[in-house]
């Protein structure tokens, strides 16, 4: 026998069906990537101009020489007749490291000092980019902090993966302190920096220096840090086919780099560090189009949440690796001054902090 729905089931029926609907957009909309501002456009938009591959379809011999961001804002600032932002004096060396030498780039601002020291680490994934790759940061960061900085290579995966970055990264550190005097700086006053996987590395030397009993830097500098290892957070969904950094690009990143026994190692998934006290002052800086954005919103939560001072903030209408472009970014010269900014309160004066 055929049952005749009555016209208040039906009524029902389509108000369910149309609840589910507005409830998967609703969840669609909560999911959709932010559009980049004009600015930031443009620079994906020369980006693409230079035909890069995807990076999970390459191996990393072929990442390393494949067009990058900060290519892409070079040929944007040749188009707009802008040059580098100049810095008084710049200094390449070679320093001791636990497993060979390690590359270094010195810049330094004008005056006779001594300058506040920063260390700094670019990002890449552990795996591409070098000096050459960030040399926007440390220049912008040398003049609007008045500090030294200390731009520090390591050693890449695959060829050698986790810890082998990290430890370099500490030797820098140790370097820097040791040998501030002689580049015009000042043992006293050394904070870290990075960008990204840098970033990291630069909260894991806090976090080493802490529990190794070595003399702590006075402020960390994150700018959008990988501080997690598990890829599925609210911004990994959203920003899952952002340009530059995708969510299949960090994929192939910890392919290359992380073991798959090290994947919970608190120096890599920071969110989980049972114990974040007593460590130094952080900035975070983060990005809107950005899989890392909520991670590194987590990480300040919980360092606050340890007793850690924390400036947070997140910059809209930006992706990944937008803090170098103040050239031709507005955003990233805001960012910079907010970094400045923090980074000169936490080195105006000695701390004795160890």
């Amino acid at each position: 026998m055929t049952t005749i729905p009555t016209p208040a089931l039906t009524l029902r029926r389509v108000l369910t069906v149309a609840a589910l609907s507005l409830g998967a957009a609703a969840t669609a909309l909560a999911q959709t990537m932010a559009k980049p501002n004009p600015q930031m456009q443009a620079v994906l938009d020369q980006h693409a101009a230079l035909k890069p591959k995807p990076l999970h379809t390459l191996t990393p011999e072929q990442a390393r020489e494949q067009p990058s961001i900060a290519d892409a804002t070079s040929a944007l600032m040749k188009k707009m007749d802008k040059k580098p932002e100049k810095v008084s004096h710049i200094d390449n060396r070679a320093i001791d490291g636990p497993a060979g030498k390690i590359r270094v780039r010195i810049y330094r601002p004008d005056g006779a000092g001594p300058f506040p020291v920063l260390v700094y680490y670019h990002g890449g994934g552990w795996v591409i980019a070098d000096l050459d790759t960030y040399d926007a940061t440390p220049r912008a960061l040398a003049n609007a902090a008045q500090a030294v900085v200390v731009s520090s290579h390591y050693r890449q995966a695959p060829e050698h993966k986790f810890p082998a970055a990290h430890e370099d990264a500490l030797a820098a550190y140790r370097w820097a302190m040791a040998n501030a005097a002689d580049i015009k700086g000042d043992p006293n006053r050394v904070a870290v920096a990075g960008e990204s996987a840098g970033a990291n590395m630069a909260a894991a030397v806090c976090l080493m220096a802490r529990d190794q009993g070595i003399r702590l830097p006075v402020h960390q500098l994150l700018i959008y840090p990988v501080a997690d290892t598990a890829m599925d957070t609210a911004s990994y969904r959203e920003n899952a086919n952002a340009k530059p950094l995708d969510k299949k690009g960090m994929e192939w990143f910890a392919q290359h780099a992380i073991p798959p026994g090290e994947k919970l190692n608190p120096l890599l998934k920071l969110v989980s560090e049972p114990n974040l006290r007593g460590l130094p002052p952080a900035t975070i800086i983060t990005a809107q189009i950005d899989p890392l954005r909520s991670e590194g919103a987590t990480l300040a939560e919980k360092l606050k949440a340890a007793g850690v001072p924390v400036s947070y903030r997140n910059y809209d209408g930006v992706t990944h690796e937008f803090f170098g472009m103040g050239a031709v970014v507005d955003t990233a010269k805001e960012a910079v001054r907010f970094a400045a900014e923090n980074l000169q309160a936490s080195l105006a004066a000695p701390t004795g902090r160890r």
